[in-house]
């Protein structure tokens, strides 16, 4: 039977900022994040499956992102641990703020690079990530392709 791919696309709104770089998002700021999340398998073939005919149902797929991705950095803001923006983020966490310390410079490139590991570790085994489009603003984004990363 044919390889398909189905894609299911989520929004979440994150702050960050960029520490150490020489531009405007060295300062806090927000983006309305759109995330593109493409796998690939066989459709069910078995007639008595109730999911019969699905690669894998969108619901499964929505949950999985959403626990992983949308839930967490949601309203969130997220900043480099390794970097002095740790007294911001403690600041911020004490006035009752969402704020997640992540191991790297929270650029798309860094955080889709994180998505792709997060969700791949939740799908079944007969289901594969194929690719993951993280749009930053309405003209940048990032992407990540397994192919690329074999």
């Amino acid at each position: 039977m044919s390889k398909i791919r189905i894609t299911k696309q989520f929004s979440f709104e994150t702050g960050h900022a960029l520490y150490g770089y020489d531009g405007k998002c060295k300062n806090v700021h927000g983006h309305s994040y759109r995330l593109d999340v493409t796998v690939i398998g066989t459709p069910i073939s078995d007639h008595t499956n109730v999911k019969f005919g699905m690669v894998i149902d969108f619901g499964d797929l929505k949950t999985i992102v959403k626990d992983e991705i949308v839930d967490v950095f949601d309203h969130a803001t997220v900043f480099n641990k390794n970097t002095p923006h740790v007294e911001l983020a403690i600041e911020l966490e004490s006035r009752g703020h969402n704020v997640l310390l992540v191991d790297y410079q929270p650029t798309s490139e860094m955080m889709v690079i994180d998505f792709a590991e997060k969700i791949k570790n939740r799908l079944p085994s007969n289901i594969k990530l194929h690719s993951l489009k993280l749009q930053e603003t309405a003209t940048s984004f990032a992407e990540w392709f397994a192919s690329d990363n074999e």
